[in-house]
């Protein structure tokens, strides 16, 4: 059992998390001409804050992880809520084979920061969106190490730049950043913030 299953359970409890899935939906809404014909992938997905936003908006959604308790979670939630247009799937794509499937739009809140090889991944992006297809990521700003309080090996965020450069040298274009959420933190009793930026990147 990883990090992520052991926290599946109470993942929703935590308000920030509900906002911060909320503050990406509201970017992509603003940004993408989302539609009830288009299909989407949710990777990293949790237990689908950020679907459960846009699900009214799109006509069927992907929720890939790699975690069995989310996915567990969010089993019971589509069935509570009697969602129709949700298909979960076990899914790490740095092992698994690609999926046949194709989207349109392809969305990831909090996951490119846990993973060590990020151009293998924004390669694996790119071959799953369709053309004209739409992937946003949203994820931490360069921050100093103090966002994780357990010991962390993964990105301590991201430089939004050489994020956008190695986006480009992988086939995305118009690769365009906001500032979605301030997600705010003690450190050693002193408050800290971490901006997270939502980044929108076209595959044409």
């Amino acid at each position: 059992m990883n990090e992520f299953d052991q926290k599946a359970s109470q993942w929703d409890a935590k308000p920030v998390r509900v906002e911060r899935a909320q503050a990406m939906a509201d970017g992509i809404r603003a940004a993408l001409p989302l539609a009830s014909g288009m299909t989407a992938l949710e990777y990293g997905c949790g237990t689908g804050l950020v679907s459960f936003a846009l699900q009214p908006y799109l006509g069927h959604i992907t929720l890939a992880d790699s975690s069995s308790g989310m996915l567990a979670v969010l089993r019971e939630k589509i069935a509570a809520n009697h969602v129709q247009n949700m298909t979960l799937r076990p899914l790490d794509l740095l092992i698994d084979p690609l999926p046949a499937e194709r989207y349109q739009v392809i969305y990831t809140l909090m996951t490119l920061h846990h993973i060590p090889d990020t151009d293998r991944m924004l390669r694996a992006f790119y071959a799953l969106l369709d053309a004209p297809g739409y992937l946003c990521v949203a994820d931490l700003d360069t921050e100093d190490g103090t966002f994780h309080e357990d010991e962390f090996h993964g990105h301590l965020g991201f430089d939004r730049a050489a994020l956008s450069a190695q986006a480009r040298q992988v086939g995305f274009q118009s690769i365009e950043f906001s500032t979605v959420f301030h997600q705010r933190k003690e450190v050693a009793g002193v408050p800290k913030d971490y901006p997270l930026f939502l980044m929108i990147a076209h595959k044409t």
